[in-house]
């Protein structure tokens, strides 16, 4: 179908403009139509037939992710079920899964948000799209799919795991464009290297685009020498929609929002107050134009900020930082706030060191107790017990200059830390419960 040009160029007063328009028919329909929000709304004083300006979006409240699972499965739907064409949920690893529909018109937005990324990696129908984020009720590969589509790209549902079939693919079918998690890329880069293929060689990626967890600088200049591509990240979640809600462009300085179709804000996740353009804290989003199942004011406990100015690229839609990290994956040790991305960021200050890592919390005489175990890079070999614990001191004082806190280091053979076809398990918590 193509993009549309004219909007991701559109002056910002256009695109507000849009916002508003969406945000004010939104907000009338879940108070219509979703008990939840008339009661919710009612309980806040919230009048939906009064907002007038994109700023008394701000009185509305807040809707969480428990509140999802408390209407469970289709108690926040706007549409009639015959209207659902597709549904998609989390995994449901913390809880209850939360559950997202789809009708016709917002599959089709879904295709048109990731098929900007495609774009953005300069991709057309030229182009040959490999998908190996998960099918299925995980939003990632179909997304990725439905992006490809939309663009009108050749496009492979690989889906996750077999990494060697993965391989054989990508050599020799030609995949221009990557589309997995970056943790998986990098799975499969070390792999072909094992197997004693070359991916920056043998291989004809142009570009990756990657999402579905955080990963460093750093983690991205490993992935693009290894694959000698160009990684672009890529935003999403079930709550709503999927990948696509905002996406890196060619000059990887901020993941574009999708703003004609979400409303975007930066709170205080502490005192729930909207924090200015620069400045760190949770992201808010709301739908503006999404059918089956909206949302006003979603915490989604992700951190980042809305980068001020425009893009070089000359996109005028804003853009949010790189994922700081979660609410919810937050490390606080000994009162210091951590987040996995900081161990990462100094890790690959050491070159003995691999990407790979786990952080381990234990108890001990009722005590947090918080270890690092990282791989050691292959090609580096250790002749003596002796150097590998300099090793460990030397990155401990590291940690502890960077973080302003100490972690306990334990460097592990390569190849030891288990493997994930999708997110990389990075936080491991074997802490005594009711500790």
């Amino acid at each position: 179908m193509g993009i549309e040009q004219a909007i991701l160029r559109a002056p910002h007063e256009q695109i507000e403009a849009i916002q508003l328009e969406g945000v004010k028919k939104t907000v009338v329909t879940c108070y219509e139509n979703v008990p939840f929000y008339k009661q919710l709304f009612d309980e806040a004083g919230f009048d939906p037939y009064a907002v007038e300006t994109l700023e008394d979006l701000r009185k509305a409240p807040f809707t969480t992710k428990q509140d999802l699972r408390d209407n469970y499965p289709y108690k926040m739907f706007a549409t009639p079920m015959s209207e659902v064409e597709e549904i998609h949920m989390s995994s449901g690893t913390m809880g209850v899964a939360t559950v997202g529909g789809y009708t016709k018109k917002d599959l089709e937005i879904w295709g048109s948000c990731f098929a900007r990324g495609i774009e953005y990696a300069n991709g057309d129908e030229n182009d040959i799209v490999h998908v190996c984020y998960g099918y299925g009720l995980f939003t990632g590969g179909l997304g990725a799919h439905y992006g490809g589509l939309y663009q009108g790209c050749t496009t492979i549902p690989m889906s996750a795991g077999n990494t060697e079939r993965q391989i054989k693919v990508l050599k020799e079918m030609g995949s221009t464009i990557l589309c997995c998690t970056p943790s998986y890329a990098m799975h499969i880069a070390d792999t072909a290297l094992e197997m004693g293929i070359d991916p920056a060689k043998e291989f004809s990626l142009r570009a990756g685009i990657h999402g579905a967890e955080p990963f460093s600088d750093n983690f991205r200049a490993d992935l693009e020498k290894k694959l000698n591509y160009k990684v672009l990240d890529v935003y999403g979640l079930t709550e709503t929609m999927g990948p696509g809600v905002a996406i890196e462009c060619w000059e990887q300085t901020g993941l574009h929002l999708a703003e004609d179709h979400f409303y975007a804000e930066i709170i205080d996740p502490q005192t729930g107050e909207v924090l200015p353009d620069g400045e760190w804290g949770e992201l808010v989003l709301t739908t503006i134009d999404r059918e089956a199942s909206p949302v006003i004011r979603y915490r989604t406990r992700d951190i980042t900020r809305i980068l001020p100015g425009e893009c070089a690229c000359g996109r005028t839609h804003r853009r949010i930082d790189r994922l700081h990290g979660r609410t919810d994956d937050m490390l606080i040790i000994r009162g210091v706030n951590v987040f996995p991305s900081q161990i990462e960021d100094v890790m690959k200050t050491v070159p003995e060191l691999s990407s790979w890592y786990q952080v381990e919390l234990t108890t001990v005489d009722h005590l947090d107790r918080v270890t690092l175990k990282v791989e050691m890079e292959p090609d580096y070999q250790f002749d003596e017990v002796s150097a590998i614990e300099r090793l460990q001191r030397e990155v401990e004082a590291k940690l502890k200059s960077a973080l302003s806190v100490g972690l306990k280091v334990k460097i592990v053979e390569p190849k030891s830390i288990p493997r994930s076809e999708g997110k990389a398990k990075r936080v491991i918590d074997n802490r005594e419960k009711g500790e």
